[in-house]
């Protein structure tokens, strides 16, 4: 499994980035830029290279841990996959191609796409260095135009974009995002009731078109959960001092929430494990599990006397693919 934490080359990046940069300057760009998002705004709140340089110091450790757990989740249904090539949609600092770089050691051809001037020049800025990442082709513009453009890539990528357009927009994206997609398709959003709507309809839509869903879903059937449940997961991740310093946090770790989906061309093959959907209720006589099954949502109970299986279901965490045979 690829850690959450930033790797080591993206983290030299960032800190020779900051060098001379004032945190309380940032901290305050950073929390404009997020009341922009929270009203529904867009990266257009980005204008500068300071508001970038703030945008990605505050969010692009959470992005790089939520998106790196989805491409974990992938990767365990589909150990074989090798995806040559990328494109990163809505791409902002580059978070999500970094992510894949450190998920697929396969991949060789990267492409981005975003219409930010700023984040752009940051996402060029922080990879110049890598060995893998410094010849990245990064267009901007519009993403319907320049997705139009592209070449169809193995492995297509939008994380926390999609809430970015509006909701007449997004079916087109969509499909737009799937017409360039030669084998799997990854999608991430917040992990809100809006972020999980958005993929859902995402989720919808494509599996009518003739997509099969890898993860998180076990099954391409409807969405078992009804409001005011929603499909979203957890990932923790440790916050450096700059981190903290501009998110105002005095806790050295976060625990980012998201939503995803990954869809595939071709359906995964043979029986697909289930999927814990929350934490597990661990107590001396049982453990209770909320798993999402090929056949549906079920509350599995597995009793302390079934010894091999109540040690197995022990280790079950939010988010795991698991077997309720353990």
């Amino acid at each position: 499994m690829t850690s959450p934490d930033l790797p080591a080359e993206l983290k030299a990046a960032l800190d020779g980035k900051l060098r001379g940069f004032s945190r309380s300057d940032a901290a305050g760009r950073a929390a404009t830029i997020s009341r922009t998002y929270r009203g529904g705004g867009n990266s257009g709140a980005i204008r500068t290279e300071a508001d970038a340089l703030a945008y990605a110091l505050a969010r692009m450790p959470a992005t790089y841990a939520a998106v790196t757990a989805s491409l974990n989740a992938l990767a365990e249904i589909r150990p074989d996959f090798e995806p040559g090539s990328l494109l990163d949609i809505g791409a902002g600092p580059g978070t999500a191609t970094w992510a894949s770089a450190e998920s697929f050691s396969s991949l060789k051809d990267f492409k981005l796409l975003d219409a930010n001037d700023a984040l752009r020049a940051l996402a060029l800025d922080l990879a110049r260095d890598s060995t893998r990442l410094r010849a990245i082709d990064y267009e901007r513009g519009e993403a319907h135009a320049t997705l139009a453009k592209a070449e169809a890539a193995d492995l297509v990528m939008a994380s926390y974009m999609i809430g970015e357009i509006g909701d007449a927009e997004q079916r087109a994206l969509a499909e737009a995002m799937w017409a360039k997609t030669n084998d799997t398709l990854l999608v991430v959003e917040p992990g809100t009731p809006a972020g999980y709507a958005r993929i859902i309809a995402l989720r919808a839509h494509l599996i009518g078109l003739g997509a099969h869903v890898a993860a998180p879903c076990p099954h391409d059937g409807q969405c078992p959960l009804q409001p005011p449940d929603w499909c979203h997961f957890s990932q923790r991740l440790q916050r450096s001092r700059a981190h903290m310093q501009v998110k105002g946090a005095e806790v050295p770790f976060e625990d980012e929430r998201f939503s995803y989906v990954a869809l595939m061309r071709a359906p995964v093959e043979g029986r697909r494990p289930s999927r814990v959907l929350a934490q597990p209720d661990v107590s001396k006589v049982e453990i209770t599990a909320k798993l999402c099954t090929p056949e549906g949502l079920s509350l599995t109970k597995v009793p302390r006397r079934a010894k091999a299986d109540y040690a197995a279901a022990r280790r079950w965490r939010w988010g795991d693919a698991v077997t309720e045979e353990g």
